[in-house]
Order: structure tokens, then sequence, then C-alpha cells
């Protein structure tokens, strides 16, 4: 299926991903889990939601966590240029067809609301309450010192679609999974705009749904820091996945699902993608390096489990890929 082309002057300008906000049914261990075992820094809990963030980051939160009565994703958080990209996202949303909304969040600018064609619920802002640098505090480092968010990946119903829509928005190609022979389809897609591998992955699957988001951390001895402690208090068996090395982007991984279980990436050790003649990088389903370098394939539950958007219905995807699934 066609490769987008990369758009350099899009209607609007976002950075980064920023943050997720998800709905957990108990904040209380969901926090515990979160600060203590993780290591993100909380920056307010006012009993209802838990404001929480990464060392290096500045910005007030990057996670948000809200009590609800059932585990779903809420929204996925974008930051913009700044406040006329908020304006012209409005525009480009109303010449579209997609509703959308303005509204206040607290520690945040002027917010734009919007749930995009597929289903997938995004909020989009300029400016964020700031909090000092706690990237040299080592006095605080807990977990495995979780140094940023840096991307999400969802489970879409129409990948190609998904992924045209996104790449009109400046989102560019780093790399893709794709069936072989000339009809072959992309059956996942990793896209970014802050100039590593990808802020946005769009993997083939039921629905939308989110299938998981992910933090920086400084290196590998982190992530098997992590599973010495988890293993150690509890949550052995809320290891899903590694630690190991994708292929795809070359991150050392480890997958954890939290108390609900929302699925959370830890990794490190990816590469820069900003040149615009930068050239994606093509896998074969049928590459065993691809889901893992060394070979191994990944567990069921990884291709079928995911967080479902609040209010959204799940749709059957377009296809079904035909991919290695570990015994």
């Amino acid at each position: 299926m066609p490769v987008p082309s990369p758009v350099f002057d899009p209607p609007f300008n976002i950075l980064r991903a920023s943050h997720a906000v998800l709905d957990v049914t108990n904040l209380e261990a969901s926090r515990a889990f979160y600060e203590t075992t993780i290591g993100l820094h909380v920056e307010d809990d006012d009993g209802q939601t838990v404001y929480l963030r990464g060392s290096e980051e500045h910005q007030h939160h990057s996670l948000v966590l809200r009590q609800g009565t059932a585990a779903a994703c809420h929204r996925l958080g974008f930051r913009v240029g700044d406040e006329d990209d908020l304006d012209r996202a409005a525009a480009f949303l109303a010449a579209s067809g997609i509703i959308y909304a303005f509204v206040e969040r607290p520690f945040q600018g002027r917010t734009l609301h919007f749930s995009d064609p597929f289903g997938f619920a995004i909020e989009l802002y300029a400016t964020m309450e700031k909090r000092p640098h706690l990237l040299r505090r080592y006095d605080l480092y807990k977990g495995c010192h979780p140094q940023r968010l840096d991307h999400f990946n969802v489970f879409a119903a129409e990948v190609q679609d998904t992924v045209d829509f996104y790449a009109r928005l400046g989102f560019r190609l780093t790399e893709y999974a794709e069936e072989d022979g000339e009809a072959g389809r992309i059956a996942a897609a990793w896209m970014h705009r802050k100039g590593n591998v990808h802020d946005f992955a769009i993997t083939n699957g039921r629905g939308p749904r989110l299938h998981h988001f992910a933090y920086w951390v400084p290196g590998p001895m982190n992530i098997l820091h992590l599973c010495d402690v988890m293993a150690s208090s509890g949550y052995l068996a809320n290891m899903e996945r590694g630690p190991g090395r994708h292929g795809i982007s070359n991150a050392f991984f480890l997958y954890v699902r939290d108390p609900d279980g929302h699925r959370l990436e830890l990794y490190s050790s990816d590469y820069q993608t900003m040149d615009p003649d930068h050239e994606p990088l093509r896998w074969s389903l049928r590459d065993p390096r691809r889901q893992t370098l060394w070979g191994a394939p990944a567990p069921r539950s990884w291709f079928e489990q995911g967080s479902g958007f609040a209010g959204q219905d799940v749709r059957e995807p377009l296809f079904v890929a035909d991919v290695t699934i570990a015994d």
C-alpha cells in the first residue's frame, strides 16, 4: 500500500507527544505503581486525579490518572507550537467536518478537544505550567528513572487511512511493517514530529484502542533494574514482554501492565530522524528481527489486548495481518 510523502507545511504545527490521560479503577493503587515502582514524580493529587511527570520534563504532567468506574484511555495529548496553531487546528478540523471544542484543563492553557475520524480522542494545547527540572535530583530517583514521555502506540481498524490522516498533519514516517508482494498492505507504521523514531505509532488491530504509551529511560541497565524491582515487589505478573531489543526502532524495551492492564513501555537506544531526506525503513511481516532483533516473537496478548477509548465502539480491522505469535 502507498507510503505517504512527507508534509513539511502542515495545517498546524504539532511539536510532540505530550501526555496520556487514563481512567483507572483504583487511584491509590495506580499512583503507587507509577510513583514508587516505575519512578514517575507526582506533581498534584486532588483525590480524584493524579498528575505525574518524568525527571527531565519541565511541564507539569505527562501522565494524568483519573478515578473512574472502568479502565479506559481518556485522551492522548500533543503540544502545538503556539496559540495560533490552536486556531489553525480548529479551522482545519472545521473544514474536515470534525467536531471539536475548546475546553479548560487544570495546569494547561487553552486546550482543544476532538476525536479524529477513526475514534482516537486527542487534545492539543500550546502552554502548560512549568515545574523545576529534576534531572539532577538523583536523591528523588526511583524505579527505572523515567526521563520523559516519548510516544503513543494505538490499534487502528483502518491503518492506511489513519496513517494518511496523520501524514497530512505533518507526522513523518520512519519505519513500517508491510505484507510481502505487490499488493502488500501496511500493517504498522511509526511516525514522528520531534525528530526521533516516533511520537505516534499505528498498528493494525481492533480499534480504536491504546496499545501502549512509552517513557524514555537513560539506558538498558535502568530497564534491567526495573525487572528486579517488579519481581521483588509483587508485580512479577505485570511484566508482559521483554526485556529485549526491537529490530524496529532499535529500542531496548520492557513492556509492563499497570494495575488496570494499561500497557506501558520503558525504552532507550532509539535514533534521530529529523533530516528532511530521512528514508523510511521497510520491514517484512515475516522478518523475525522486526518484533525482536534477537528473533523472539511477541505473546498473544501483545496483538489482542489494549485500552479502549472512553465512549468509543471498537471495530474489527479491515484485514488480519499474518504475524508470528509466541506459543
